[in-house]
C-alpha cells in the first residue's frame, strides 16, 4: 500500500501507557454502548503498519548507522513480546555505538504498536533472525531460548510442550495439550501440528499463565506464538543454503513483493532439511535415527483494495516425509532386585532367556550382552520411517470501521501419522507393523475480533471462536499390532516353550500361535468448541490500569473405538472364545492352560474341552486336531479334538495362551460417555508505572481445559477438566540509560485435577487399570527474570533463567514405577514428590557480537546456551529415570557484506557435546543428539 494512504501514528514515547488486554465479558455491551467517543483502541489498519515498519527501519538506520533491522513484529492479538525482541532487532542492526538505546524498538502486539516495556505479562519472545542465524528451526530449538518453557521428548505424536514445570505427560487424542500453540493468529488444538519445521519467522512469543481472553483457544498453562513474514509492498527476496555434517543439506528461500502496486502483494517461502541421522540402524545402514526428511511450502497473498479494508490468504504444503523417531531405546540389564529387595525373578522370563533359547542361537549369532545391551546402532528387521504430514489454508479479513477494526480468521489444517515399530529391538521376525496410522486430523476454525482505537478511558476488544477438530485411527486398522515368525518363540514363558519345542508338532504350533497375526484398533475423537471472549484496560489513571478479562468455552467432546482382530494369520483356531463385553473372537473353549498369575502349567487337565463348547466350537477343535496331529474328524463333533493324548493338548493350550496372552483385550465397537460443559477462564490485573523506566502489575488468572473421553479396555473413562488458578506480581525495569532491560516475575500456580496417568481397580474384574484421570492437587511456585543488555561496544546479550517448585500437593493413585511391579498395591502416592518433567533451575543466555571489518565487511559471532538441572523423565517418578543437570550449547561465526547481505557462517549445534539422554527408564534410555555442524552461506537478491 502507498504511503499516502497511511494516517499519522502517534510515536510509540507518546502513548499513554497500556495494560494487558483482558476485558470483561460480563461489560461487553456496555463496552459497545460507549460509542465513538470512548471506544478508540482499534487495530491498526494495514497501511497504518507499513508507515509504522518504514518509520522504523528509518529510525533505527539513521540512529544506529548501520543496516537497517527491523524489529519483531507478531501477529495481531498476540502476548506481547519481552526484552529478547529488543536485543535480536537492536543487536543485528548494531555496528558500533558504544551503548545502545532500545526504546524505540517496538512491538505490534495486543491489536496496536506499542513499546516492549509498557507490557506487564511474564513473557518471552525470540526473534526470527536469531533462529535463522543458529539454525533453530523446530520448537524444540525454540524452546531452548525461552525461560521455563520446555519441549518434552517424543515423536511428532507423543511429544508434549510444559510450561514451569506442567504439562509434561504425554498427549493423547482425546486430551488438550497444557500448553497451547498459535501459528500467524491460528490456534492448533492438536499438539502434533508443532511439531514440523518453522521457516521465514518473524517471532516467537511465549506467554505464561492461563490464557483465551484475547484470542484463539483457550489453554491453562500459556501458549507459544509463530508470526512469520507477511506479504509487503516493498520487494525483498533472502536465501541461504547449508551443507553439514551427516549429509545434510538445508536450503530456504523467502521473498515477495507487490503484483500490482497498492493493491496485490505476496510472499513465499520454501525450506528443505534433509540429513541422515547420528545413529544408525545395524540391519540397514541407510536407515538412521533422528534423520531430517522435510520440505515445507507456503504462500500469502495481501489485497488491499481500499484503506480501511485488507484480506491475506495463506497456503501450506508439507509433504509426506519420513523420519526415524522410534525405535532408537538403548536397552540396559534388568536390575537384579525390586525397590523392596525381592529379585526381578526367572531371568528366562526376560529378553536375555529369550536370547538364550535355541530357536534363536541357532538361526543368528546375535548376543544377548554384545548386541542387544547397550548399543547405539540396535538391529531392528522392522522398523519403519514415521510418516507425517500437515496442510493448511487460513483467509484473514480486516475492516477499519472508523473507531473500530473488525477481524475475521478462518482456517483449516489437517495431519498424517503413519508409524511401523519393531518392538523387540532385535533381527528376529517377532513384532512388526506396530503402530498406528492417523490419516484424519482435522481442524476447522472460524474466529472474529472487534477491537477499538487508542485513546480514552477503555481500550477494550471482543470475539468469538468457532472451533472443531476430529482424529479419526480407522482407516487401514488405525492403531496395529502385528506378529511374525518368531513370534510365538518369543513370547512364550518357560513352561510354554518347553512344552511346545518338544517336537515338531508342538514347533509348529508355536509358530502359528502368532504368525500372521494382526491386531487393530480404531478411534474416533470429534470436539467442538465455542468460545465467547472479552477483554478491557481501564485507565484509571496515567499510572494505573486495571486490565479485566473473561471468557466462557462450551465444549462438546465424543470418542468411540473397537479393538479387534483385523487377521488371523496362520493361527486359525486358535483364538479365545471372547473379548470384553462378550465380544465373540470365534476360538472354542479349554481348561485354563496356567494360573493366570503364576503361569504354573495345569498338566492334569490343561487344554481340555469344557462343556461350555458348542457343536460348532466342538467342529472347530476338531479341525485344529486334525490340523496339527492328524486326528480323524467323525460325525462325533469333538471326538477328534479328544482323541488327543494330554501332552498334545497341552501343546494346543500353551499356543491358545500364548496368543492370548497378546491379543489382550479385544472389544467391539464402544461410545465413550462424552463431556458437555461450559467452562471459564478470567484476567483481573492491576498494572502502575512507577516511572518511565519501571512499571509494576500483578494479575489474578484462571483457565480450565476440557475433560479428556477416552476408551481403556473397551470401557469408558473421563479425565474431569483441569483447572489452574496462577498468581503473579512482575517489575519490568529499564537501567543504565535503557541498555540494560530485566523483567522478573514471581508466580504461584494451583493446578486442579491436572490430568495424569493415574491407576484405578476394576471392581468386576478385580484388576487394574491404567488410563489419563487427575492428580487432585498440583502446585508450583518460583521466579522468572528475563531480559537483555547492549551496553557493550558490538555485542548485544540475552539472558533469562528460572527458578521452580513444582509438585504433587496430593495424587494417591499413581502407577507404580517399574521397580515396584511386583508390589501387590498396583499404585502409588506421589503426593509431595516433584512433578514429572519439572526442573527446579533452568537458564538460557544468548550473545551476539557483529563488528564492521575490511570497509563492507561485518564480522558476526553468536551463542546460545540452555541450562537445565536435573529432573524426573517418569511420570511414576521412577527413582531410575533422573535425568542429570546439562547444558546445550549452540555456536556460530561468519564475515558477510554489508552492501548486499551475502554471508558464509560456520554454525555448530551443542558445540560441547553433551552426551545426556533424553529419557530413561530402569532397564533402557535414550540417547540425546550430539554435536552437529555445518557450513551455511545466505544473501539477498
Amino acid at each position: 500500500m502507498s504511503p499516502h494512504h497511511a494516517p499519522a501514528l502517534r510515536p510509540a514515547s507518546q502513548a499513554p501507557f497500556r495494560r494487558s488486554p483482558i476485558a470483561a465479558l460480563a461489560t461487553m455491551i456496555a463496552f459497545m454502548a460507549l460509542g465513538p467517543a470512548h471506544a478508540q483502541n482499534a487495530e491498526p489498519s494495514v497501511a497504518d503498519l507499513q508507515a509504522e515498519i518504514t518509520r522504523l527501519k528509518q529510525a533505527l538506520a539513521a540512529a544506529q548507522g548501520a543496516p537497517t533491522a527491523v524489529p519483531p513484529t507478531p501477529a495481531a492479538d498476540t502476548p506481547t513480546p519481552a526484552p529478547a525482541a529488543q536485543a535480536d532487532a537492536a543487536g543485528t542492526a548494531a555496528s558500533g555505538q558504544q551503548e545502545q538505546q532500545l526504546e524505540t524498538v517496538v512491538v505490534r502486539s495486543r491489536n496496536r504498536i506499542e513499546r516492549v516495556q509498557d507490557v506487564p505479562l511474564s513473557v518471552s519472545v525470540i526473534g526470527g533472525r536469531e533462529l535463522e542465524r543458529e539454525l533453530a528451526l523446530d520448537i524444540g530449538a525454540i524452546t531452548k531460548r525461552a525461560a521455563n518453557v520446555v519441549r518434552n521428548t517424543g515423536n511428532s505424536r507423543t511429544y508434549s510442550l510444559s510450561i514451569r514445570g506442567v504439562g509434561k505427560v504425554s498427549q493423547v487424542e482425546a486430551q488438550d495439550a497444557s500448553v497451547g500453540m498459535i501459528l500467524d493468529g491460528v490456534s492448533y488444538a492438536y499438539a502434533p501440528l508443532g511439531s514440523f519445521d518453522f521457516y521465514d519467522v518473524e517471532s516467537v512469543e511465549v506467554a505464561r499463565g492461563p490464557q483465551g481472553t484475547l484470542l484463539g483457544k483457550n489453554t491453562t498453562m500459556g501458549v507459544i506464538n509463530v508470526t512469520t513474514r507477511k506479504p509487503s509492498f516493498t520487494p525483498d527476496a533472502n536465501w541461504s543454503l547449508t551443507l553439514g555434517q551427516r549429509n545434510t543439506v538445508i536450503a530456504q528461500f523467502a521473498g515477495g513483493g507487490p503484483v500490482i502496486d497498492d493493491l496485490l502483494a505476496f510472499r513465499g517461502a520454501v525450506t528443505v532439511n534433509k540429513g541422515a541421522g547420528p545413529y544408525a540402524n545395524a540391519y540397514n545402514h541407510d536407515e538412521t535415527y533422528f534423520n531430517r526428511d522435510r520440505v515445507a511450502g507456503r504462500v500469502q497473498f495481501l489485497l488491499t483494495p481500499s484503506p480501511d479494508f485488507s484480506a491475506r490468504a495463506s497456503i501450506e504444503i508439507q509433504p509426506k516425509s519420513g523420519e526415524y523417531y522410534n525405535g532408537l531405546t538403548v536397552k540396559q540389564q534388568v536390575p537384579s532386585q525390586y525397590r523392596n529387595g525381592a529379585t526381578t525373578g526367572n531371568t528366562a522370563l526376560d529378553v536375555q532367556g529369550k536370547l538364550g533359547r535355541d530357536w534363536f542361537t541357532n538361526q543368528s549369532s546375535y548376543r544377548y550382552d554384545t548386541d542387544y545391551l547397550g548399543n547405539l546402532y540396535p538391529n531392528n528387521d522392522n522398523q519403519r520411517a514415521l510418516q507425517t504430514s500437515t496442510n493448511g489454508a487460513s483467509l484473514e479479513l480486516k475492516w477499519n470501521l472508523g473507531s473500530h477494526d473488525l477481524t475475521s480468521i478462518t482456517a483449516y489444517r489437517d495431519y498424517h501419522f503413519h508409524a511401523r515399530n519393531d518392538s523387540d529391538a532385535t533381527p528376529f521376525d517377532v513384532q512388526l507393523n506396530g503402530g498406528g496410522k492417523n490419516d484424519a486430523y482435522r481442524q476447522r476454525s472460524q474466529e472474529i475480533r472487534l477491537s477499538s482505537k487508542p485513546g480514552g478511558f477503555v481500550d477494550y476488544q471482543v470475539g468469538a471462536l468457532w472451533f472443531a477438530n476430529s482424529v479419526d485411527f480407522g482407516k487401514d486398522g488405525g492403531w496395529n499390532a502385528g506378529w511374525g515368525t518368531d513370534a510365538g518363540a518369543w513370547f512364550a514363558n518357560n513352561e510354554q516353550y518347553a512344552v511346545l519345542n518338544a517336537d515338531a508338532a508342538g514347533r509348529l504350533l508355536m509358530v502359528n500361535s502368532l504368525k500372521g497375526l494382526n491386531k487393530a484398533s480404531t478411534q474416533s475423537v470429534k470436539n467442538k468448541s465455542i468460545g465467547i471472549y472479552g477483554q478491557a484496560d481501564w485507565h484509571l489513571t496515567e499510572q494505573t490500569t486495571l486490565t479485566t478479562g473473561l471468557r466462557f468455552t462450551h465444549e462438546n467432546r465424543q470418542n468411540s473405538g473397537s479393538n479387534y482382530i483385523a487377521a488371523d494369520g496362520a493361527g486359525v483356531g486358535l483364538n479365545p472364545v471372547s473379548g470384553v463385553n462378550g465380544f465373540v473372537l470365534g476360538g472354542f473353549d479349554t481348561v485354563v492352560f496356567a494360573d493366570s498369575k503364576t503361569k504354573v502349567v495345569n498338566t492334569t487337565t490343561g487344554g481340555q474341552l469344557t462343556s461350555a463348547n458348542t457343536a460348532e466350537q466342538l467342529s472347530l477343535a476338531d479341525t485344529v486336531a486334525n490340523r496339527y496331529f492328524g486326528a480323524t474328524i467323525t460325525s462325533t463333533p469333538g471326538a477328534a479334538y479328544n482323541s488327543l493324548t494330554q501332552p498334545q493338548k497341552l501343546q494346543i493350550a500353551a499356543a491358545k495362551a500364548i496368543r492370548s496372552d497378546q491379543l489382550g483385550k479385544l472389544w467391539a465397537l464402544v461410545k465413550a460417555e462424552g463431556f458437555r460443559k461450559t467452562q471459564p477462564n478470567f484476567v483481573i490485573s492491576p498494572t502502575y508505572k512507577i516511572n518511565e523506566d519501571n512499571t509494576t502489575y500483578a494479575s489474578l488468572q484462571y483457565g480450565e481445559k476440557g475433560g479428556a473421553v477416552q476408551i481403556v479396555d473397551g470401557k469408558s473413562f473421563v479425565a474431569k477438566p483441569e483447572k489452574v488458578t496462577s498468581y503473579e506480581v512482575g517489575l519490568k525495569s529499564a537501567f543504565l540509560n535503557k541498555s540494560l532491560f530485566v523483567n522478573t516475575a514471581l508466580f504461584f500456580t494451583n493446578v486442579k485435577d491436572y490430568q495424569q496417568p493415574v491407576t484405578e481397580i476394576d471392581q468386576a474384574s478385580n484388576s487394574t487399570v491404567n488410563y489419563t484421570g487427575n492428580a487432585p492437587k498440583v502446585e508450583v511456585k518460583g521466579l522468572e527474570i528475563d531480559g537483555s543488555y547492549t551496553g557493550f561496544k558490538n555485542i548485544t546479550l540475552r539472558f533469562a533463567g528460572a527458578y521452580t517448585d513444582a509438585k504433587f500437593k496430593e495424587f494417591a493413585t499413581s502407577p507404580q514405577p517399574a521397580e515396584n511391579n511386583n508390589a501387590s498395591v498396583k499404585f502409588t502416592d506421589l503426593s509431595g514428590q516433584a512433578l514429572t518433567g519439572a526442573a527446579k533451575y533452568t537458564f538460557n543466555v544468548g550473545a551476539d557480537y557483529r563488528r564492521p571489518v575490511f570497509g563492507d565487511k561485518t564480522f558476526h559471532t553468536s551463542f546460545n546456551t540452555a541450562y537445565s538441572s536435573k529432573f524426573n523423565s517418569d511420570a511414576a517418578l521412577s527413582t531410575y529415570a533422573w535425568i542429570p543437570s546439562n547444558w546445550k550449547t549452540d555456536f556460530s561465526i561468519g564475515l558477510g557484506r554489508r552492501d548486499n547481505g551475502f554471508d558464509v557462517s560456520l554454525i555448530v549445534k551443542n558445540l560441547f557435546n553433551d552426551d545426556t539422554p533424553q529419557v530413561q527408564t530402569w532397564n533402557s534410555y535414550t540417547p540425546g543428539e550430539p554435536r552437529w555442524f555445518g557450513i551455511q552461506i545466505s544473501g539477498k537478491l
